[in-house]
């Protein structure tokens, strides 16, 4: 909003002198020129102690320039300021706010996050138009009272604190739609939470919460609910009413069992790992029509209903580490089911080898004994079924039921010619010659190209990349980690469906340049290696690349245009030489991250 201004009644200079005075090296006045003009000031990593008076006064004070004796173009007539609407001061030292904020009641954003808060001014309660508040990442044990009076508050932050209660009348903030409250010391909610009927995510993680209030039921828009890392044993049974509920976490809970989910029909994503789950009762599970992820890792389960079948959205079921010793084949027929973990569970049947072919070798499995299901359902078949003796030399069963070439844990110099020989009348897609000691890729891997997809290279002593590999124009997925890599060549910019690569624990000083060109890649493994730079410019054109881990590296600075990389989900920089963004910021994740960048590229 734009406003004129005039000078304050009494002596005209007397602003002027207090913000000469005040400004410092800090914040520079260019900052404070264009903070007048767009209402927007980002004083973030700056290493402040405190904030200076005369940004708290920005809208008030005759700005310096008002003194000299210049002529004013269009663009720079201070007195037609734009009042300060969004204030960035994250990532500084500071340990108090002063209560000056009431100065800046047009605020809408005020985002405080990883400073050294212990405390926040009362005077926040008069920032009536705020809508954003981010107080996390500081020390703060409590909050005040007054701060329920923004009841134009959409979104606020507090996790990573150390609260250990909240204020009774929490409620009030009726248009607030994001609440994170995570990573505090909170044993209890207050039963004013009812009120947040707009809320739309609350998360409550690693807290020390053993209940959950029966009204958070009315919390009627409420899509994610994260409870993860609680005391948990039960889940009120109004809960389950939730309809708008689409992601509901429950993991690292002290939880029994399941709630009924009779009224969640929009639910999504399901986490329950890491409980002391022993039943999944049909009744559980026939309402979650939309349901795509299950997790019910690390539990006591002993068995699977049928009815899982009719959740025919499923496209992720994570059992593992269970004690399932029985599944109905029927799992075999879910159309959507795209990941299934089975390890750590005592199945008699099925082989401990084929839940390490993947999950789609899996599911045909299981399809293929839904007929014993309905002739004999309670017969096991033996362990030892269409098993191999483990030192053949070719494992012909591989090749022909899971087209694969599986030549790893040999300590191999070369791969022998009967394997390609074995693989010359099948279709292989996936070929395993880890954990070998090759020198060089074997040249008859080329017979391969009109199939394979999947390549597994890892933990031997390749020193460069072949030509024959280069044609192998289907491959998606290649895993050449722990070798004696340096370079790649530029002929695999042929490899025009690669997604995955795997080059980390190799000794590349230099992002590998042909990788920029191979716009299909989607996740790029180079940590603990040596790379000393990457190319944001040309990083940001591999519109795919949702993953880049360059952890344990060289990296003596990051690029800041690294932050417009914006298909990036996960970009891992820990263990580099940096000294910007800090640990604090790389702590918070990829997001927080990227705009930290993208908060540090010159204007």
């Amino acid at each position: 909003m734009a406003a004129a201004r005039r000078a304050p009644v009494g002596d005209p200079r007397a602003g002027f002198r207090c913000l000469a005075a005040e400004l410092g090296p800090a914040v520079p006045q260019g900052l404070i020129r264009a903070a007048r003009k767009s209402g927007q000031l980002n004083l973030a990593g700056r290493n402040l102690t405190e904030v200076p008076q005369h940004v708290w006064r920005i809208n008030l004070d005759t700005p310096n320039e008002a003194h000299q004796n210049l002529s004013f173009g269009a663009a720079d007539r201070w007195w037609e300021q734009t009042d300060l609407t969004k204030l960035i001061l994250a990532s500084n030292k500071l340990q108090c706010l002063s209560e000056d904020v009431k100065l800046l009641p047009a605020l809408t954003v005020l985002d405080v996050h990883d400073n050294q808060l212990t405390s926040l001014p009362l005077a926040l309660g008069q920032l009536e138009n705020l809508q954003k508040l981010d107080v996390s990442h500081n020390k703060l044990e409590s909050v005040p009272e007054e701060l329920m009076q923004l009841t134009r508050l959409k979104s606020l932050l507090l996790h990573h604190n150390e609260l250990g209660r909240l204020p009774d009348g929490f409620g009030q903030l009726v248009s607030l739609e994001e609440l994170d409250l995570s990573n505090n010391r909170l044993t209890d909610i207050p039963t004013s939470f009812a009120l947040l009927t707009s809320l739309v995510r609350l998360n409550l993680s690693c807290n020390q919460l053993r209940t959950l209030p029966a009204d958070i039921s009315t919390m009627t828009g409420l899509r994610q609910l994260d409870c993860t890392k609680n005391y948990l044993e039960t889940i009120p049974p109004q809960l389950a009413t939730m309809a708008s509920l689409e992601q509901l976490y429950l993991r690292k809970n002290k939880l029994r069992a399941l709630p009924e989910f009779p009224s969640c029909v929009l639910l999504k994503e399901l986490h329950a790992g890491e409980n002391q789950i022993e039943i999944i009762n049909a009744e559980n599970l026939k309402h979650l029509n939309s349901l795509s992820v299950l997790e019910l890792r690390d539990n006591k389960i002993k068995s699977v209903p049928d009815e899982i079948t009719l959740l025919q959205k499923l496209e992720r079921l994570d059992l593992s580490n269970n004690d399932i010793s029985r599944l109905p084949y029927t799992l075999g027929n879910l159309p959507q089911l795209k990941f299934l973990a089975l390890e750590g569970n005592p199945l008699r049947t099925i082989r401990r080898d084929l839940l390490q072919k993947g999950t789609q070798e899996l599911l045909k499995y299981l399809r293929s004994r839904i007929q014993d299901d309905v002739t004999n359902p309670n017969e096991e078949p033996p362990v030892t079924a269409m098993t191999l003796p483990s030192e053949a030399r070719i494992n012909m069963h591989a090749i022909t039921s899971l087209k694969l070439l599986d030549y790893s844990e040999k300590q191999a110099a070369v791969i022998p010619d009967e394997m390609f020989q074995a693989a010359r009348s099948n279709t292989v897609t996936t070929v395993n010659f880890s954990k070998n000691q090759l020198k060089e890729i074997p040249a008859r891997i080329a017979e391969l190209k009109d199939s394979v997809c999947d390549v597994n290279l890892s933990f031997n002593k390749v020193s460069s990349i072949s030509l024959e590999l280069c044609l192998l124009r289907k491959l998606t997925h290649l895993d050449i980690r722990n070798n004696f890599l340096t370079s790649l060549p530029e002929e695999m910019e042929a490899l025009t469906s690669l997604q995955i690569i795997n080059l980390s624990f190799n000794r590349f000083k230099v992002f590998p340049s042909v990788l920029y060109r191979i716009l299909a890649l989607e996740t790029v493994l180079l940590s603990n290696n040596q790379v000393g730079s990457i190319d944001p410019l040309q990083l940001k054109r591999m519109d795919r690349l949702g993953t880049l881990d360059l952890q344990n590296n060289d990296l003596l600075q990051v690029p800041p245009e690294l932050g417009n990389c914006e298909s990036l989900r996960t970009l891992l920089l820990e263990g580099n030489p940096f000294r910007t963004p800090r640990a604090a910021i790389l702590a918070k994740g990829t997001a927080a991250v990227l705009e930290y960048l993208r908060s540090r590229i010159p204007a």
